[in-house]
């Protein structure tokens, strides 16, 4: 079981697939960047495996591929069957003690939904238990306004082709920012409602290549609630949100779909996080403000031992940090934009 010096257990790891994305949000990735060099530092797929393996023997429970744009990786069906392999769970060989080993429990993919509709089957069949899909606006001109594509179709459609798939529960993720999408708050929750889906609203974070975050711009997450409330009066399902970001609600009259609120900005979250991340070039990221790595590609291909990367892990595991410093007055960035960490 792997614990940080804080005592919070590390169950979630989120695995960057690649650099790159076929879109362009504000947010995110406006102008693009230089993508990494790919042969040289990019994780291949034997050896993503081999990393995910031993997380989950750490006691990792969920894995969640990320980019970038994960489905620009080529055959990631392959990478997705091999890794779903790990959800078995099988008996330890000492008969006596009948131990089972630690087993995943979980397998998801967050995409841009650019090429899902004609992906979604594949991937359920290799194994990926369920997806989340970024729709941050139902307005075809804002959609490419924030995006930078015109592809709010292909999205719409995605969705719906991870449905026939039964990729669920399904998400989606609308990065909420003043001036650009505020206005569509009750609109997005009204879809939710409509489709059956785990609409999460989250407030905007500073991850954007072109460094312009502004504070100003964050729709606090009490207020995303007020403003749908009013109109879909909603239950909060849980008391507590244990190791999860999100707030979640159900709609009071009982229709289907469900709300999410996700406030790492106003309402900071830290100190049950769960989280650790790995960058499509091997790289150990204790938080998603992390001004710092920790490079287990090298050890990976300098030909350390098992015991010698799992101690590894556990050492940079110890040094995750307590929270992250955004309302700090002396805040620094994340040494990486969102495209190149992994959601």
């Amino acid at each position: 079981m792997l614990a940080d010096s804080y005592g919070r257990i590390i169950r979630d790891l989120r695995v960057s697939l690649t650099d790159r994305c076929n879109f362009r949000c504000f947010y995110c990735l406006p102008n693009g960047e230089p993508p990494l060099a790919r042969k040289e530092t990019i994780l291949t797929f034997e050896e993503i495996v081999e990393i995910c393996e031993i997380f989950v023997s750490l006691g990792i429970e969920k894995i969640r591929l990320t980019g970038g744009e994960p489905l620009l990786r080529k055959d990631i069906e392959k990478l997705v069957a091999k890794i779903a392999e790990l959800k078995t769970t099988n008996l330890d060989e000492q008969p006596k003690t009948k131990k089972q080993k630690p087993a995943l429990k979980d397998l998801a993919l967050t995409t841009n939904g650019f090429s899902l509709e004609k992906r979604a089957a594949n991937l359920k069949k290799a194994g990926l238990d369920r997806v989340t899909i970024s729709l941050d606006s139902l307005k075809k001109e804002n959609f490419k306004r924030m995006t930078g594509v015109d592809k709010l179709d292909e999205v719409l459609a995605a969705i719906e082709a991870a449905k026939r798939a039964r990729l669920e529960p399904i998400r989606i993720n609308a990065v909420l920012v003043r001036g650009w999408n505020d206005d569509e708050i009750v609109g997005l929750a009204s879809f939710a409602r409509e489709n059956a889906l785990s609409m999460r609203f989250i407030e905007y974070m500073p991850l954007d290549s072109a460094h312009e975050w502004d504070k100003g711009l964050v729709v606090a997450g009490r207020e995303v609630y007020r403003k749908i409330n009013e109109v879909f009066p909603l239950k909060l399902k849980e008391t507590s949100r244990g190791s999860e970001t999100a707030w979640k609600y159900s709609f009071a009259d009982g229709a289907r779909g469900e709300i999410g609120i996700i406030a790492p900005v106003t309402e900071m979250f830290c100190g049950a996080c769960s989280r650790i991340r790995l960058t499509a070039d091997g790289q150990i990221r204790t938080c998603l403000f992390s001004t710092g790595e920790h490079n287990l590609r090298d050890q990976l291909r300098s030909g350390a031992s098992r015991p010698e990367i799992v101690d590894f892990i556990k050492a940079v595991v110890m040094k995750k940090e307590p929270r992250h410093f955004i309302n700090d007055k002396n805040f620094a960035s994340a040494s990486r934009s969102m495209s190149f960490i992994g959601g």
